[in-house]
């Protein structure tokens, strides 16, 4: 079998990182408290869905172990996201648009 004996990161690094993900879940918790609103629409749900985009990053570059791969593997993730991001732009550009044709 082949051996692997490159260290990615101990039990400390998980740590932190679970507790950036806690203090983050508890950000976002905080955040929907406060009306944002007046700001701007949608204001609550940007605010959290940028929480939630950097919470995403921390799992996959540090649980995930993308942090510690190869250019190809990084550069495979990253098209797979805007790959997703493309499907999701589609999707809300057809909910955006029905009321506009009256169905």
């Amino acid at each position: 079998m082949a051996e692997h004996s490159e260290l990615h990161m101990g039990i400390p690094g998980y740590l932190v990182v679970f507790g950036i993900l806690f203090v983050g879940t508890i950000v976002t918790y905080l955040v929907a408290l406060i009306d944002l609103e007046g700001y701007f629409a949608g204001a609550n749900t940007l605010v959290a869905l940028l929480i939630a985009f950097f919470k995403m990053t921390c799992v996959v570059l540090y649980f995930m172990h993308v942090k510690w791969n190869s250019r190809l593997i990084k550069l495979a993730v990253v098209s797979g996201f805007f790959w997703m991001a493309i499907m999701f732009a589609f999707t809300m550009q057809d909910y955006v648009t029905r009321s506009v044709f009256g169905r």
